[in-house]
């Protein structure tokens, strides 16, 4: 039906919020399954054959030169892997940040996922990819979703849908990341930043 000119916009926000690769999934405050919760989960893919991403707030214990001593220059501190997600533990997954004013384009290794977030495969040359690169993020395992299965988490309010800064994937562990991300965001959403760790605390 045709909206007349004295009726109000229409501002409901859609049902399912638009997820796309560079999105930030942010774990709702009563997503309380370990593996998720207080997670900030960074969107690298997402089609209608389904969504996958890495966790940027897990670290592990096992240090970059431990398995993959080329990298270790270009790892931003800490130069340990971080915990992709329950997905293929035992591979490995590399992002990075590019240096502004610096391309992906055409260099063998790079792949642009969105602004100046790329993937690196780890086959590549470091020296190649280094000079272009501020700073490089390794993780075991990933995050994954089935066809649907993410729409239907959105819609069950499991998670939030945020806009990414491209500093968000190597800042270092020290900060609480899930409470920074919703501290930038407009109120009242910036309120849920306080949220205790331990709500049995409270």
């Amino acid at each position: 039906m045709a909206q007349h000119q004295d009726e109000p916009e229409d501002r409901t926000a859609p049902a399912t919020p638009n997820v796309r690769a560079g999105s930030l999934l942010v774990s709702a405050t009563d997503l309380v399954e370990p593996t998720f919760r207080r997670t900030v989960v960074y969107i690298v893919e997402h089609n209608e054959s389904g969504s996958f991403g890495v966790v940027l707030n897990r670290l592990s214990d096992t240090a970059v030169g431990a398995v993959l001593p080329r990298w270790v220059p270009l790892a931003a501190e800490p130069k340990a892997l971080f915990v992709g997600g329950p997905v293929r533990r035992d591979s490995a997954l590399c992002l990075g940040t590019l240096r502004a004013g610096a391309t992906a384009d055409g260099v063998p290794g790079l792949r642009r996922i969105d602004g100046r977030v790329v993937m690196l495969d780890l086959d590549s040359d470091p020296h190649v990819v280094g000079p272009l690169v501020e700073g490089v993020r390794i993780f075991a395992g990933y995050a994954g979703w089935s066809a649907g299965q993410l729409d239907g988490e959105l819609k069950n309010r499991d998670w939030m849908v945020l806009s990414a800064l491209p500093q968000d994937l190597l800042v270092p562990v020290g900060p609480d990341l899930w409470a920074r991300v919703l501290r930038r965001q407009p109120l009242p959403l910036a309120l849920l930043a306080t949220h205790p760790i331990e709500v049995e605390r409270n």
